[in-house]
């Protein structure tokens, strides 16, 4: 059986370590000419985990990440509102670490070029389309850096790794658009004193009146101990105008916001203007559709199911998809297409309820209800609007849609 993996993202890439360890050989054809660590920050719940570990790459992730230890709500004053130990510290097998998106990009591409070989990654190959027949498929490639048209490639399989614009995937939803609901978000890095414990994920704020997710994913920089401070700054506007992706983030469009956002703990004001980069982004997703599996395609991670980045999930659902569709490939006794409906089945129905919680009822929604029963002013007492019970119930009743609850990583 010969697969064919088009992107070498962290879906992509993790897919052909999992085919790799049962067994199946294929290769991937990524559209950038060279890999190189770019992006944010990421954080690997243990769900992520779980599946990073069963690939050997555990202790090279924690090697250059951090552990959190707990994950703190406050409102937009700075006022605590719950929080809960985390990983290891909440009695889970694994930890849950904060990591540069492109580390974990570098250490899932060297792990495939080291077991795959270098002949079975391919960069500078931008993929342009594909057809099928009963025999097989044929992928259609130009080379990034040129544009000049490289050889097609005949396959067996063709799994779209190929993201949230998929090419792939606009062949057969030609007319989709992403979903965008006024939301936008600007992330950064910012060199800083460890905050709270130095392993602390925090929320603060909500996407009405603006909300920032803020977490470490580098430490010990200096002789002084900063940190790397990953950052998000997020919020919904009327009539708002959709970001682009991966451009340079100005400081004019989001920064009064939270300029008076200067607490005892943490100077938010000061963690945004003091960043190293800051890049913008939409918050969009893709409505669920009833089908990603056509003949010998399948869709994969944010080209199967894209969603809102929230709850760390995206990342997190691109990797179990790509172990479970090496499973049902693996045991498929040389029927692919039956293999391809069966990892589809599995994976379709969790994922699309992922993307609509991701909507509606995010990890912050604490901080939501909260800044509802307030009226988004202060308070004098967290307990007298709302329970720690039921601020954790909120909490227990997303991990358990996703996929993480403790019970489920206790269930294996």
């Amino acid at each position: 059986m010969k697969i064919t993996i088009v992107g070498g993202g962290i879906g992509g890439l993790s897919l052909a370590l999992a085919l790799h360890q049962r067994g199946l050989a294929c290769e991937v054809y990524e559209t950038v000419p060279e890999v190189k660590e770019l992006g944010v920050g990421i954080t690997l719940l243990p769900h992520a985990m779980r599946e990073l570990a069963a690939l050997g790459l555990q202790a090279a992730i924690e090697a250059v990440g951090i552990e959190n230890e707990e994950s703190v709500f406050f409102n937009r004053f700075g006022q605590f509102i719950y929080k809960e130990a985390r990983g290891r510290h909440a009695g889970y097998a694994l930890p849950e670490i904060g990591i540069p998106r492109g580390k974990l990009h570098r250490l899932l591409y060297e792990a495939a070029l080291a077991r795959l070989g270098a002949g079975a990654i391919h960069t500078d190959h931008r993929c342009t389309g594909m057809t099928q027949d009963d025999s097989g498929a044929t992928v259609q490639f130009v080379q990034t850096s040129t544009g000049a048209a490289l050889p097609p490639v005949r396959t067996d399989v063709v799994i779209a790794c190929d993201g949230v614009n998929s090419t792939l995937r606009r062949q057969f939803y030609p007319d989709e658009k992403v979903a965008f609901a006024g939301i936008n978000t600007w992330r950064g890095v910012t060199r800083h004193k460890p905050i709270l414990t130095g392993k602390s994920y925090m929320r603060i704020g909500s996407i009405d009146t603006g909300k920032m997710v803020i977490y470490p994913i580098v430490d010990q920089l200096d002789a002084e101990g900063h940190q790397l401070i990953n950052w998000v700054a997020e919020i919904k506007r009327d009539n708002a105008a959709m970001n682009d992706w991966n451009r340079e983030g100005e400081l004019q469009d989001f920064m009064s916001i939270f300029e008076d956002w200067r607490f005892p703990w943490l100077d938010v004001a000061a963690l945004i203007a003091n960043a190293e980069q800051i890049l913008e982004y939409p918050m969009v997703d893709k409505d669920p559709v009833r089908q990603w599996t056509f003949g010998r395609v399948t869709l994969l991670g944010d080209a199967a199911h894209p969603m809102y980045p929230r709850g760390s999930n995206g990342s997190a659902q691109a990797i179990i998809d790509g172990r479970t569709l090496a499973e049902q490939l693996a045991g498929a006794g040389g029927d692919a297409r039956a293999a391809l409906l069966a990892y589809e089945k599995l994976r379709l129905a969790p994922t699309a309820n992922i993307v609509l919680t991701n909507r509606s009822v995010p990890p912050d929604f604490i901080n939501i209800k909260v800044d509802e029963l307030s009226g988004g002013k202060p308070f004098a007492n967290i307990d007298e609007l709302i329970s720690q019970q039921e601020l954790r119930e909120i909490s227990e009743h997303y991990k358990k849609v996703a996929g993480f609850s403790l019970e489920a990583a206790k269930a294996g």
